[in-house]
């Protein structure tokens, strides 16, 4: 009995002391967990999208592709210099200018001086000759156009100046022969008085230095006469 409580005596602090190392553990508060890391920051926003569009206009219909042809020349085939484009170019140039009228009644011929410009126009198709004559302190001016068709070969020319109201029309008959230009007087409508045929006769002379235009009228016979002389001289070139 005595060993007994001796050993009871003995355990009583043992559990004692378990008892109070239990309290405590009790008593401790409960580790608490760690920390969570900071979240990662929320991505901005997004811009708001650029707005859509409109839809586009319809475009306008294109022309329509010019034709290829040129339609003009169905009606008016065009026709290119020919042989007696290449004879009147050799009038091109400055001139001097002698004029002499002979009167179809007689007595002493009518002369007067004067300058001449002569060029090809219209890409080479014409020549155009403008004249200024002098005569008792007075100025007159005259223009011829000249032309030549390479499908007939004949000649066309028209004159107006300074004097008249009327054109005078003269064409030739017979094909060019590549030395002279022989022209007919002729009239669109009613002759105005000119009842008589005249020709014309263009020439070089001196090698070319000198052009020289004769006007021949016919009389009430029939019989031809000169009225009139242009003789043009060839200016010298500036050197």
């Amino acid at each position: 009995m005595r060993s007994f409580r001796s050993g009871r005596t003995r355990l009583l602090p043992a559990v004692f002391a378990i008892t109070l190392a239990s309290a405590a553990a009790l008593a401790q508060p409960a580790p608490t967990a760690p920390p969570k890391a900071p979240s990662a920051p929320s991505a901005p926003p997004k811009a708001p999208s650029a707005p859509t569009a409109p839809p586009k206009a319809p475009s306008a219909p294109s022309a329509p592709s010019a034709p290829s042809k040129d339609t003009q020349a169905k009606y008016e085939p065009p026709a290119g210099p020919g042989v007696g484009q290449e004879f009147l170019k050799t009038f091109e140039g400055q001139w001097t200018v002698e004029r002499n009228f002979f009167p179809p009644s007689g007595g002493p011929a009518s002369r007067a001086t004067g300058e001449c410009t002569q060029k090809m126009v219209q890409d080479g198709r014409f020549l155009q000759s403008d004249f200024t004559f002098h005569q008792d302190g007075k100025t007159t001016t005259g223009t011829g156009i000249s032309g030549f068709d390479p499908q007939t070969g004949l000649f066309t020319t028209f004159w107006y100046d300074s004097r008249s109201t009327r054109f005078s029309i003269r064409q030739s008959r017979d094909p060019f022969d590549g030395k002279q230009i022989v022209l007919y007087s002729a009239a669109l409508a009613a002759s105005h008085g000119q009842d008589h045929q005249s020709r014309t006769v263009s020439h070089f002379e001196d090698n070319g230095r000198k052009l020289v235009h004769q006007q021949f009228n016919q009389d009430a016979s029939g019989k031809e006469s000169v009225l009139m002389e242009l003789i043009l001289t060839r200016k010298k070139p500036h050197k």
